[in-house]
């Protein structure tokens, strides 16, 4: 997206490990500046100092104003690139069983910080620049045990779809991973298939925010069934769910 001459600045929110973890250090090996966000700041200062060529601005995308700070203090050198905003939270578990302080907490880090970045993000942007939000392929559809986390990801999902149509004057793309193998899906005491590495992720990003198309997902064989029970009726989809439910 930059010149030859000007390496890509990529501010990657959500860097401390995971999925963002593995993009800082593929795109920094492909010569781009990485901005490292997340709260903690011993874990981006290492990955930091490992990558060489990154800058460290700790956030918490659920606190606004630490947001805005990050985004005028990255804005003093310049604009960015790309921004990829990759944090969440995740508490697996049914419905009736879930704390309601821990609900609130998921839909203000999740859904409400996706907002904070929707509405900051551009403005920190070049002209023409791109901004990833990361749904879940959780958001698609109801599952059993998805409880407040898929439903804040649905909302992120409708987030971006609206972000798209209103700023045409930017790349507004939509991540959403099937399973990776993260701190978050460690909590997970059932069997999560298509499970992939987060450098199968990073990997399938990176390609998917260089071509074309609004949503990057993956991996296809477990996205594809998602999306065929999410295109059903309610009457054949519930009964789908309903099954899942009691394999659990």
């Amino acid at each position: 997206m930059s010149s030859d001459k000007t390496p890509e600045r990529i501010w990657i929110i959500g860097a401390s490990d995971g999925i963002g973890q593995a993009l800082a250090k593929a795109w920094s090996a492909r010569g781009a500046h990485v901005i490292l966000s997340a709260r903690s700041r011993e874990p981006l200062e290492k990955l930091a100092a490992q990558l060489g060529r990154a800058d460290v601005q700790v956030l918490d995308v659920a606190d606004r104003a630490s947001v805005q700070a990050a985004a005028d203090a990255i804005t003093a050198d310049g604009p960015v690139d790309r921004i990829v905003h990759l944090a969440a939270m995740y508490d697996p578990g049914r419905i009736a069983d879930l704390d309601p302080d821990k609900a609130a907490q998921i839909v203000t880090v999740n859904l409400t910080g996706s907002f904070h970045i929707a509405q900051i993000g551009p403005k920190v942007l070049r002209e023409g620049g791109q901004l990833a939000l990361t749904g879940s392929v959780a958001g698609y559809v109801g599952l059993p045990q998805g409880q407040i986390y898929s439903a804040s990801k649905a909302g992120v999902i409708n987030l971006a779809e609206s972000l798209r149509a209103e700023r045409t004057d930017l790349d507004i793309r939509l991540i959403c991973p099937g399973f990776v193998e993260t701190r978050l899906t460690e909590k997970n005491d059932f069997k999560m298939p298509a499970i992939i590495k987060p450098e199968e992720a990073a990997k399938a990003i990176m390609k998917g925010l260089e071509g074309g198309s609004f949503e990057i997902h993956f991996p296809h064989r477990l996205t594809r069934s998602l999306k065929l029970i999410r295109a059903l009726p309610y009457a054949l989809s519930m009964r789908l769910t309903r099954r899942l439910s009691r394999e659990d």
